[in-house]
């Protein structure tokens, strides 16, 4: 599913238009983002937390050289999935 496929989705199951399901979305992935990447962490009971996580130095190798090389500290997003958000997709196997 894409981003279009989800707005029809949420237009269709809210009763309002394309435009504003659109609207909609793009303001809840914009909420999410700025609030992450502020450092906070965002819980959507049943359907998962949205965190920065913290990942350390690593070592790593070059896959056209097989060269050694450090890769750098850095941070990234992360989602963890919620009870009931798992055990739907689990069930729906």
């Amino acid at each position: 599913m894409n981003k279009g496929e989800l707005v029809d989705m949420i237009a269709q199951k809210t009763s309002v238009t394309k435009k504003e399901a659109d609207a909609i979305l793009t303001a809840i992935v914009d909420a999410i983002v700025e609030t992450v990447s502020e450092g906070d962490k965002v819980s959507l009971v049943g359907f998962g937390s949205f965190e920065a996580r913290d990942r350390q130095a690593r070592e790593g190798r070059n896959p056209k050289t097989n060269e050694k090389m450090i890769i750098p500290a850095t941070r990234v997003p992360a989602f963890s999935a919620g009870k009931a958000f798992k055990e739907r997709v689990h069930q729906s196997r």
